[in-house]
This record gives C-alpha cells, sequence and structure tokens, in this order.
C-alpha cells in the first residue's frame, strides 16, 4: 500500500497582524517602548528648560547693586546677571592700566583703557575705564593715571562677561583687542594668590581725559528658549521612528513569509 506524505505547505499566508502579535515582535515593541520612553522623557526636559518661570522683573540690571552681593571672585557671571549696575570701591594698582584695541563707542572705533582695582586685600577686578579715539589719547590718559599712583576710587559701572581670549598678531604681540580679566591677569603685578572676579566692569563714568563708555542697558530677553522647544520637537520625532522602525520590520518579515507562501504554493501546483 502507499502512502503519501502531507502537505507542509500552509494553506493560508499569515497576516500582518499575526506576526506582529508573535513573541519576538511583541519582545522588539516592548524595547521600543523604552526607547520611546526615554526620548519622551528627554523631550518633557527640553520643554520645561525651554521656558523660564521666573525671569527677572523688567529693569532688574538698572537697579545699583553692591559687587560683593551679586558675584563672588572667580565664579560664572550668570546669563540674568549680565549688564548689571554695580558699586564697588577700591585702590588702583599704578601700574596696571593697559590699553585695548578695537573698541566701537556710538559707531566710532578707539581704544579703551583698563585697570586693575583692588577691592579687598587679595582681591581685584578688571574695569573699563574710558574711551578714546586714538592710541596717542588712551596711552596719554594711562600716563596720567599711572603718575596719580595708588588713589582710591569709588565706581559705579556694568558687570560684562570675559570677552575671551585672543591671540595678538605677530606684529604686535603686546596687543589686546578683547577685554579679558584672564588675559590681563597675567601682565599685571603683585598677582601672587590674588583673587580675581572673572567679568569685568565698564565703569559708567570715565576719569578726564577719557570719553565715557557707551554701555546701554541690555536688551530683555524673551523667556522662551527656541532653541530647547526645537529639541523638545526633535525628541518627540525620534520616539515616533522608533515605533516606525516597530512597525516596518515587523512588516519586512511579513512580506518575507508572503512571498515565500506564494512561492511554496506555486511550486506545489
Amino acid at each position: 500500500m502507499s502512502t503519501t506524505e502531507p502537505d507542509a505547505t500552509p494553506r493560508f499566508a499569515p497576516t500582518l497582524r499575526e506576526v506582529m502579535l508573535r513573541p519576538r515582535w511583541m519582545g522588539v515593541l516592548g524595547l521600543c517602548l523604552i526607547v520611546a520612553g526615554v526620548f519622551a522623557w528627554l523631550g518633557q526636559w527640553q520643554l520645561a528648560s525651554a521656558i523660564d518661570t521666573d525671569p527677572p522683573p523688567p529693569g532688574a540690571t538698572e537697579q545699583v547693586l553692591p559687587l560683593t552681593e551679586v558675584i563672588e571672585p572667580g565664579t560664572y557671571l550668570a546669563e540674568e546677571l549680565g549688564g548689571q549696575k554695580v558699586t564697588t570701591s577700591g585702590t588702583w594698582v599704578p601700574e596696571d592700566f593697559i590699553v585695548i584695541s578695537s573698541r566701537v563707542n556710538d559707531g566710532a572705533e578707539g581704544y579703551w583703557v583698563s585697570g586693575q582695582l583692588r577691592v579687598a586685600e587679595r582681591t581685584s577686578i578688571a574695569v573699563a575705564l574710558g574711551w578714546a579715539p586714538t592710541r596717542e589719547q588712551a596711552d596719554a590718559a594711562v600716563a596720567s593715571l599711572t603718575q596719580a599712583g595708588a588713589v582710591p576710587a569709588d565706581l559705579q559701572g556694568r558687570l560684562i562677561d570675559d570677552e575671551g581670549v585672543q591671540v595678538p598678531p605677530s606684529t604686535e604681540p603686546m596687543r589686546l583687542d578683547r577685554m579679558s580679566p584672564a588675559a590681563l591677569l597675567s601682565r599685571w603685578h603683585d598677582t601672587e594668590q590674588l583673587d580675581v572676579y572673572r567679568p569685568y566692569l565698564a565703569s559708567i563714568e570715565a576719569p578726564q581725559g577719557l570719553v565715557d563708555i557707551s554701555s546701554p542697558a541690555p536688551e530683555l530677553k524673551s523667556p522662551i528658549n527656541w532653541l530647547n522647544i526645537f529639541y523638545a520637537i526633535e525628541w518627540a520625532v525620534f520616539a515616533g521612528f522608533a515605533f516606525y522602525l516597530w512597525y516596518r520590520l515587523a512588516r519586512d518579515a511579513w512580506e518575507r513569509e508572503v512571498e515565500e507562501f506564494e512561492d511554496a504554493t506555486s511550486s506545489a501546483a
């Protein structure tokens, strides 16, 4: 008696839903859920960082405060304190009046005269005293201030962040084009164990021989950080892509099975 082997070809191709509900693809879905959850958390964090719920009130920088109440030596200037008006007093170090080039004042390019003000026993702050239209006038102001000696000073000015260090041109190795306390510190005298404020002080009133530095109040910033909102949207897109990737992989597997089913059916026929 002859026997025939049963046909191993399935009668029906699997549906996409059946493939997606298989343990393998459910496991991949669980992994995608974890990844999407991480992306969603990152998006929420970016969104929370995008909105300043406690912005400084308008005109806060125009309230004159003592320097020591605003910032401590060696610490960075908070963004909301940029341009804050402060008062301080101290004594000038006569040897440390230095000219800063490429300073624009009301649209005109010229020079600043900077100085080291000792505000405590071993603590100093860099000060931009005033502006001059020519290098000759700036040098004359430096000579006059140096000759005056270690005189006391009471100052009012705006706190401005360090502009950073710039390499001087090879033809003028001692030239400074940026107001940087870090760069000035390397040229100051008597700096051993000296505490220095990271921002500098732009004086409101210039000494004789210099022009007042134009230093208007900083513009009021929007409490919304649009860049952070853009990042939050990006994370939401990434979370959605995780689910799309799962769907695409499962669909590709289903399509392969359907093709194999159709090939097997054609061969059997």
